[in-house]
């Protein structure tokens, strides 16, 4: 159902007079001291807040490893996309504050369900993102996947250029790039094994080198995804690239 709503929304324009989107985006940062080598950017998911990251600790858990990083928590709500300024606003009000204030060696978004989405049109549009984690992300729509699926695979799908407003499409062409060329922006995918958007992640994790894709068991719900950052902190690339 939110799948459908999700992809309702952003043909009908009108739908975006029901979902909020203040100007500027609000965001909840926290800094790490003189030390942070990095930035992470959290992109919540369909229905929640800034504060869904702090409350399924998710910051606590950078803390607890010693994984000295400053952080924002967008409040990159619905409304955003529905709008169709998600990017701009993100860019805007997030992310370039951020970079003025001091000179980071990598920035990283962590996008949960919806803010999966999100993070692949940001790093599609801004090279300064370094590196993806996309949790349990919506990708898209099953036409699309049965393009790919039919063609064989992502590194074999050649659909015709996309139109300015196919955006699926485009974040597909996208992400085989990245997945065909191993020095670009590494992209890890996590999801639960029964999560009702693994049709997605499975051509996805088809692209992906094994250990850029993380699974545990569970759906599509913030136990999973808790499980699936820990792990990846605990292994990826982020502490390494982001470490003192």
């Amino acid at each position: 159902m939110r799948v459908l709503c999700l992809a309702l929304c952003f043909l009908l324009a009108g739908c975006s007079l029901f979902f909020r989107a203040p100007v500027p985006m609000r965001k909840i940062a926290t800094s790490a001291g003189p030390d942070a080598r990095c930035l992470v950017v959290f992109l919540p998911g369909f229905g929640d807040d800034a504060e869904v990251f702090q409350k399924h600790g998710f910051t606590d858990g950078l803390a607890q490893r010693g994984i000295r990083v400053d952080t924002i928590s967008a409040d990159a709500t619905f409304g955003y996309y529905t709008r169709r300024n998600l990017i701009d606003r993100l860019e805007t009000d997030v992310l370039q504050p951020a970079w003025a204030s001091r000179s980071y060696a990598g920035t990283w978004l962590i996008g949960v369900s919806m803010g999966g989405m999100g993070s692949l049109l940001v790093a599609k549009q801004d090279p300064r993102i370094t590196g993806l984690l996309l949790l349990a992300p919506y990708l898209g729509d099953d036409d699309v996947f049965e393009e790919i699926e039919k063609a064989g695979g992502l590194g074999a799908w050649q659909p015709p250029p996309p139109g300015p407003d196919d955006y699926q499409r485009a974040v597909w062409l996208w992400l085989r790039e990245r997945t065909q060329n191993p020095a670009s922006i590494p992209v890890f995918l996590g999801a639960g094994e029964k999560d009702h958007l693994g049709r997605g992640h499975r051509l996805l994790a088809g692209a992906l080198p094994p250990d850029r894709v993380y699974r545990t068991p569970g759906g599509h719900d913030w136990g999973p995804w808790q499980k699936l950052w820990g792990d990846f902190l605990d292994h990826g690339e982020l502490t390494r690239r982001c470490a003192p």
